[in-house]
């Protein structure tokens, strides 16, 4: 148990520029489509949800796009932050893997989630926004983006998964006390919340409903912009702050990583940790990359590649994705930011080029995992960070039977102290796992049978 635990960067040291991979890729990447026309989305066609200056950002091809001062400022308070070698975990599961962790649960919201927040409340309040409608499903992302508008005096509002807004109670509260309005969504507020009510009394929500109501909102009011926490590029390059600090972390540890793992619902954290390494793959390192997930709501191991709405009322352009179906209702796993049913266009197109390897994960694992980890390190991981967690373990046991070093990285993407409630469901033996079927599959991806896919607009 001796060396160094810890590598520190200091506050002159953080990056002043976001790393933007599409400048990198070795593949033209498919475009988003307008829903009508089918044809590529151009900036005019964004104008109602977003500022000006976040959609140069969504389709900038620049490498590096330099940081706001006014958000380095902001950024100072918890970053960088620390990359940690995991070695009583390592202890405990007598492998010769070196596991090492980005720890981004240090920052008041307890999460990356902030990473963008901050960005996009700065750039909104910049470009004469006066108020920002969002969802959240485990109520990171809203929490995140309610300390943002705080920061920069937004009005926010905040449609949560009502499944989350009834598991995680504390997190309403969060949210109200960095001056957020947190509504249960599907709710009575929109046209679209009413239909989903109207259609399924008891429905718990999704990420895909949440986010309908909270564009329908925007979209209604002059003074409010949208604000997205996942899946859209200039989200992704504010998160690659946390893998460019790593890389430098790294070598200062000595250290190349042969595994880079991180969990993913829309992409965000994932992409943050990774995209810095898939530049390094492109350029001919050896590096697994493995973004996981969980079983109950498989985007990236089970579903096809195609075009389909980010939201369940289709109010969203056609995104090249993974996808399990515009209209999914996941099951109510407590990991509520990995319940979307799509991914990140660019996270979709690497998993389909074979640069990264997606894995899949039960709950309970998931959970099994989580506890390990608060055992050995300490820190009480969010469900969704247990689920990259279960991947690592599989990684160091694996090392440990081949009688192998390896070095394992991966980002910890926020703890779970709010998260209680699904722990003693664990630790009681109450938690359940879910997988979704091959009929329940087949049923949401139906919807897909008149939509066009990246292959057939090619041979068009």
């Amino acid at each position: 148990m001796t060396g160094e635990v810890k590598f520190l960067l200091t506050e002159k040291e953080i990056p002043t520029a976001w790393y933007n991979l599409g400048a990198d890729l070795p593949f033209r990447p498919e475009p988003p489509l307008h829903p009508k026309t089918l044809a590529p989305l151009g900036p005019e066609d964004l104008a109602a949800l977003f500022p000006p200056s976040l959609i140069e950002q969504e389709m900038s091809p620049q490498r590096f796009i330099d940081i706001p001062g006014e958000v380095l400022d902001v950024y100072r308070q918890w970053r960088p932050t620390p990359l940690v070698r995991a070695r009583r975990l390592e202890r405990a599961l007598q492998t010769p893997a070196r596991v090492y962790y980005k720890y981004e649960g240090v920052s008041p919201a307890g999460s990356h989630k902030p990473n963008t927040a901050v960005a996009q409340a700065y750039y909104n309040r910049r470009d004469g926004t006066r108020r920002l409608t969002t969802e959240t499903g485990a109520g990171q992302w809203g929490s995140a983006l309610a300390l943002a508008c705080s920061f920069f005096d937004l009005e926010c509002t905040v449609y949560m998964v009502r499944v989350s807004y009834e598991q995680k109670p504390y997190r309403k509260t969060f949210m109200r006390l960095y001056g957020a309005e947190v509504i249960p969504s599907p709710s009575d507020r929109t046209f679209s919340g009413r239909a989903i009510r109207e259609a399924d009394p008891g429905s718990p929500g999704s990420l895909g409903i949440a986010i309908s109501e909270a564009v329908e909102d925007a979209a209604g009011d002059p003074r409010a912009c949208y604000s997205l926490g996942s899946v859209l590029n200039h989200v992704l390059l504010h998160q690659t702050i946390i893998g460019l600090e790593a890389r430098r972390q790294l070598e200062m540890a000595g250290e190349r990583p042969d595994f880079v793992v991180g969990c993913f619902g829309g992409g965000s954290n994932f992409a943050g940790l990774a995209f810095p390494f898939v530049m390094d793959k492109i350029n001919g390192k050896q590096i697994e990359i493995y973004p996981v997930e969980p079983k109950a709501c498989p985007t990236l191991t089970r579903s096809p590649f195609v075009y389909d709405h980010g939201d369940t009322a289709r109010y969203t352009p056609l995104l090249p994705m993974y996808s399990l179906g515009h209209a999914f209702v996941p099951a109510p796993i407590h990991a509520g930011g990995l319940r979307y049913h799509g991914m990140a266009p660019t996270v979709s197109q690497l998993a389909n080029e074979g640069l990264i390897a997606p894995r899949a994960v039960s709950q309970t694992e998931a959970y099994q995992a989580g506890v390990l980890w608060a055992r050995t390190e300490g820190v009480i991981p969010a469900p969704e960070t247990s689920n990259a967690l279960a991947q690592v373990v599989r990684e160091a046991k694996k090392a440990k039977e081949e009688g192998k070093e390896k070095v394992i990285v991966f980002n910890f993407s926020g703890h779970g102290l709010l998260d209680l409630t699904g722990y003693e469901k664990y630790l009681s033996g109450q938690l359940s796992d879910y997988e979704l079927s091959d009929d329940d599959m087949a049923k949401s991806t139906a919807v897909f049978a008149d939509y066009p896919t990246p292959q057939n607009l090619k041979s068009r």
